[in-house]
């Protein structure tokens, strides 16, 4: 199983659950992404493209892989910070 992901990649763990909680209230997540993430693929409103397992760290892979297509995960911690995740495919 291959997915389609989008993220918002920030240092501090407030900042992400404020984010979160603005797509909750209908904010464009890719107008964050561009304006917030810390991840390159913020350019691309935080398209990562097509990532599948063993492509990604194991928390941002296991919280996409539970999320249904259209989906956005809760905060998710790695090493590099903390994630909101968009599930846009699944293949």
């Amino acid at each position: 199983m291959e997915w389609r992901a989008s993220h918002i990649l920030v240092k501090d763990k407030s900042l992400a659950q404020e984010l979160l909680k603005k797509i909750k209230q209908g904010a464009n997540f890719e107008a964050l992404a561009r304006e917030y993430s810390t991840c390159p693929s913020k350019t691309k409103g935080g398209d990562l493209g097509w990532v599948g397992p063993g492509k990604m760290v194991k928390p941002f892979e296991d919280a996409a892989s539970r999320l249904g297509t259209g989906s956005i995960s809760d905060v998710v911690s790695t090493q590099f910070g903390y994630h909101l995740i968009k599930v846009t495919g699944k293949k």
